[in-house]
């Protein structure tokens, strides 16, 4: 893999820890305190300054309640898909009710639509 390439990746995989943290409300210094690091590593890595050894990666998936391949950007066809919902469903239960209601509403329709 090219210099380039390497980057990329990096910065993908910086970015869906950033993402998948987001989603499930935690703070990067709570992320920390659970892996026992400082709230700048943390910070350091969702920017793509610093790497993830496979170690943290296992424990950042198991925080996460994401796949390690998901995270690692390994195998990105058919449990991105999955992993990207599991993420926006969890995002779902932080809605007021009504609000819940609306967009079962609007899946529905969606659905009939096709």
């Amino acid at each position: 893999m090219k210099a380039n390439q390497m980057e990329e990746k990096k910065q993908e995989i910086a970015s869906r820890l950033s993402l998948a943290r987001k989603q499930i409300g935690l703070s990067q210094s709570q992320v920390a305190k659970m892996l026992n690091m400082s709230r700048p590593t943390i910070s350091e890595i969702e920017a793509g300054r610093r790497s993830v050894t496979a170690e943290e990666l296992v424990e950042f998936s198991n925080i996460y309640k994401v796949e390690i391949k998901w995270l690692s950007c390994i195998d990105d066809t058919a449990n991105t898909l999955v992993d990207k919902l599991s993420l926006q469903f969890r995002e779902l239960e932080k809605l007021k009710k009504e609000d819940f209601d609306k967009v079962i509403s609007i899946l529905q329709s969606l659905k009939s639509n096709n």
